[in-house]
């Protein structure tokens, strides 16, 4: 591709979202929340200079922030550098008109194993415990708190929606 070719590429939704019909915003938040309530596994991107990673993980949805449980990997290479994060959730059907998915982008931060915040997100997990403590070395929270979440949808079409709604958070 030229650059001119890479530019047109990255402008599509743009364009398409100028001239698309938008959701309320009280709506639009009530699908997201619905729909990140019902599912539970997120395929995390993290980036740091020289790695990329995108990383399938389980995931708790409260308070409109995201709890992600991991014992390590190299995510966390790229995290000690970069905190910002992209998760996307969504549903697994080949069926093109029937797509639904959630992408994230925001914040990371590596909770406080001794925190408030630690305890009640391993409670929610039913970790607690002589199980939390023997994982305590070894289990880490990330926080991932969301600066923009956009919603596709193919259903909404019929609804006289754009496909693809977003919140800037």
């Amino acid at each position: 591709m030229t650059p001119e070719e890479f530019d047109e590429a990255a402008e599509y939704w743009t364009e398409r979202d100028a001239t698309s019909a938008r959701m309320p915003a009280d709506e639009l938040r009530r699908a997201i929340d619905a729909f990140l309530g019902e599912h539970q596994i997120c395929a995390m991107a993290t980036a740091s200079a020289d790695l990329v990673r995108c990383t399938p993980l389980e995931y708790t949805y409260r308070d409109g922030k995201f709890w992600i449980f991991s014992e390590g990997g190299l995510k966390f290479r790229a995290l000690k550098e970069n905190r910002n994060v992209c998760l996307a959730v969504f549903e697994p059907s080949y069926e093109f008109g029937r797509l639904e998915s959630v992408q994230v982008t925001g914040t990371a931060e590596v909770v406080d194993p001794m925190s408030e915040k630690f305890s009640r997100a391993a409670a929610e997990k039913k970790l607690t415990g002589p199980t939390l403590e023997k994982m305590r070395t070894k289990l880490h929270l990330i926080e991932v708190t969301p600066t923009r979440i956009d919603y596709l949808c193919s259903t909404l079409r019929k609804r006289g929606f754009g496909v693809r709604q977003w919140i800037e958070l």
